[in-house]
């Protein structure tokens, strides 16, 4: 009994689900009938929908000479024509055949299932300012609504976004002869695509740039169903430039080949969508003259990796990984757009062997360490993190464990030249000036025990107070440039050392590209980590060969120049005059009046650095009864200004009666005892003269150096540094 009646239940069941499949099937016949007697009326609809869209939206007329269903879900259009008005045509094309998903259109998404194009055409014409493509960068005002929207998700619109491109990438393509052309007041760019196929998810396509000046070909797998693929860019020819690039930027760009491949688009939850996947590149050549003098050859490079984009950030995981030849660095990196800007920046290595490093340097990148030759291992790590509004908390941390590295051959820079006697050529805007050897074959060379001591320490003081402390660079002076430059949302101040200012002006001066300064800080490190040079022969080479004025060179023809002495005759003030004008050493001559003294607003700059001098015990007491030297100083006559018709009764600063007598502190380095140091009140409160002249103006004072944040001090100095120090 009990086997009957479940045998009847089970029965019941099947005939519902019968009846309802049943039901089902007839609606969508029926649906499906309706809808195929109304569809040409609902192309129609469609199709005049979109014309008036496009007319009074983007001012542009569509015109379709047929169109026609082909089948069930297929539609066929001939003579497509996108016409903005007053503008040159923007496309046509013969024959167009296009069919949906049925399935996934059920859904309310349009998948792409087949697309037949025979001849069409895309032309970009700009002449003087006026487009026929400048609407496809109109803001709507909905678009500004949307981007001002506190809740706009970017996971959501990334995803949205890509799923609209893999959306209209058919499953299947049979494309003929489509042109895609440029054109603006000074240059053309044609691509033809004489064949694209995409079948069963092989992809195969060939690019013609400019009637066969060169050849390119797309090949690989897509899925647009999974929103995966793998694809290769590769050129007939091996270096064929992207002529588009070399006339609009200068920039000689070719590659043997790009890869691309997305492995796998994971949206977590509402608020993080992951990318994963993978790019590379084989022989990309860069040429432009920003970057470097000579052809920059990556041979090979690939990053994997995952993208996170969140609701309001985006972000390169941490698992990503970077590799080029047999050096592989782990990057990381972070942008939050809201509620607060940040940005976070994070570069790790495992120990490797530090040859791989060098070897790894692009060819042509960083010429002065071509063909150099270590051994040991390296390790590194940088952290940086930065809220935008709040740049005074900055976090910046650059570590390396380089205890085994040894320098086996120098490259093109020879930095164990420097102990010997060399020549120095000196550069000016790219050009050479002349040739200055640096050794006692020259009568203007001064050893360093033959200067001025108070010349020694004054410069110390001015440029790089922890010379004789740090290993090439001063993690807080990178601080407080990076600090600096966001507030004052410009390029204001820098943080090079005297150990990078030397190896710029000796083996980089006349290399003035944006990476100079990368370059600048490797050979900085390989010098100071390899010790073959010694701190006190690097300032002796320093101070023998900066520039100090109009075609003066090194602190022997500085002290003649200026003063009429030698290096050793040289005293407190003529010492801390010379050292203010080593960031701009043109300016030089406008710091005098016409009877050859220091005007009155450089009063406070020698007051400050003498302050400090006596401070640390670098210079004694009794220097503060001529305020530090600054009324000793004398310019040679003929080098003074014309006496004026009429001159003004000379401004001078009363420092008051507070005393400049401190206790003499024990110091070996200028570096020693800054933390405790604060300026008198009188150095604080007292302003400086008001007036200036012609040849002294507001953005001609002494640039501040690291002291500005020892000392609480704002920058007042605006201009670039003429020998561009930084």
């Amino acid at each position: 009994m009990s086997n009957r009646f479940i045998t009847a239940l089970k029965s019941r069941k099947w005939r519902w689900l019968y009846i309802t499949l049943a039901v089902f099937l007839i609606l969508a016949v029926v649906v499906g009938t309706y809808a195929y007697q109304k569809r040409d009326a609902m192309l129609m609809g469609a199709i005049n929908k979109a014309k008036t869209k496009l007319l009074e939206k983007y001012d542009m007329e569509l015109k379709i000479q047929y169109y026609a269903f082909q089948g069930m879900n297929a539609v066929q259009f001939k003579n497509i024509q996108l016409l903005p008005k007053n503008r040159a045509p923007l496309a046509q094309i013969n024959d167009l055949t296009v069919s949906v998903k049925l399935w996934p259109l059920l859904f309310g998404d349009v998948k792409l299932g087949q697309v037949v194009l025979d001849h069409g055409a895309v032309s970009l014409v700009k002449k003087d300012t006026i487009s026929n493509y400048d609407f496809l960068f109109k803001k709507q005002k909905k678009d500004t609504v949307e981007n001002d929207n506190p809740k706009q998700n970017l996971a959501a619109l990334a995803d949205r976004l890509l799923k609209n491109v893999f959306f209209k990438i058919p499953n299947d393509l049979d494309l003929k002869d489509l042109e895609l052309s440029y054109q603006d007041d000074s240059t053309s760019q044609r691509i033809v695509i004489p064949s694209a196929v995409i079948d069963g998810g092989d992809m195969e396509s060939k690019f013609l740039l400019n009637s066969h000046e060169a050849a390119w070909n797309l090949t690989g797998t897509i899925d647009p169903d999974n929103q995966e693929c793998d694809l290769r860019l590769f050129s007939d020819k091996k270096g064929v430039d992207l002529p588009l690039l070399r006339r609009k930027f200068g920039l000689a760009v070719s590659f043997d080949e790009i890869s691309f491949r997305l492995d796998k688009a994971h949206r977590r939850n509402k608020e993080l969508l992951e990318l994963h996947g993978q790019w590379g590149f084989k022989n990309l050549k860069v040429n432009h003259w920003r970057i470097s003098s000579k052809d920059v050859i990556f041979p090979e490079a690939t990053m994997q990796g995952a993208l996170n984009i969140g609701a309001s950030s985006i972000e390169v995981s941490k698992e990503s990984t970077v590799q080029a030849k047999d050096f592989i660095f782990s990057p990381y990196m972070k942008y939050v757009h809201k509620p607060k800007k940040e940005i976070f920046l994070a570069i790790h290595t495992e120990k490797i062997e530090a040859q791989h490093f060098f070897d790894a340097i692009p060819a042509g990148l960083f010429p002065s360490l071509e063909d150099i030759q270590v051994e040991g291992h390296i390790q590194y790590d940088l952290n940086f993190a930065l809220e935008l509004k709040k740049p005074d908390n900055l976090l910046f941390s650059s570590k390396i464990d380089d205890r085994d590295l040894n320098v086996v051959k120098w490259g093109e820079a020879n930095i164990a030249m420097l102990n010997t006697p060399f020549t120095y050529t000196a550069y000016e805007d790219g050009k050479p000036m002349r040739e200055i050897v640096v050794g006692p074959q020259n009568p203007n060379f001064t050893p360093l025990d033959q200067i001025s001591r108070y010349m020694q320490i004054s410069l110390i003081n001015t440029e790089d107070p922890f010379f004789f402390k740090h290993k090439g660079f001063e993690e807080k002076a990178f601080k407080l440039s990076i600090v600096t430059n966001i507030k004052e949302k410009g390029f204001k101040r820098g943080a090079s050392t005297i150990s990078m200012q030397l190896v710029k002006n000796v083996f980089l001066n006349r290399n003035k590209t944006v990476v100079r300064k990368l370059e600048e800080i490797l050979l900085v490190w390989l010098m100071e980590r390899s010790q073959q040079v010694s701190k006190k022969r690097m300032y002796e080479v320093y101070l023998n060969v900066i520039e100090w004025g109009n075609n003066v060179y090194g602190i022997t023809e500085a002290a003649r120049y200026y003063f009429g002495k030698t290096p050793a005759q040289l005293g407190l003030g003529e010492s801390i005059f010379l050292s203010s004008i080593v960031p701009r050493p043109k300016k030089g001559l406008n710091f005098f009046d016409w009877t050859g003294h220091l005007r009155g607003n450089m009063l406070r700059y020698f007051n400050t650095y003498g302050y400090i001098m006596t401070k640390t015990g670098q210079i004694g007491v009794d220097s503060t009864r001529s305020n530090y030297g600054f009324y000793d100083v004398v310019l040679l006559p003929h080098l003074r200004s014309a006496r004026p018709a009429v001159v003004d009764q000379v401004d001078t600063v009363d420092m008051g009666d507070e005393s400049l007598l401190f206790e003499n502190l024990e110091s070996t380095s200028p570096a020693d005892n800054l933390e405790g140091i604060s300026l008198p009140k009188s150095l604080e409160s007292k302003s400086l003269p008001e007036k200036q002249t012609e040849e002294t103006t507001e953005k001609e004072k002494p640039k501040r150096s690291l002291f500005d944040k020892i000392l609480g001090r704002k920058k007042d100095g605006k201009e670039k540094k003429d020998d561009e120090k930084n």
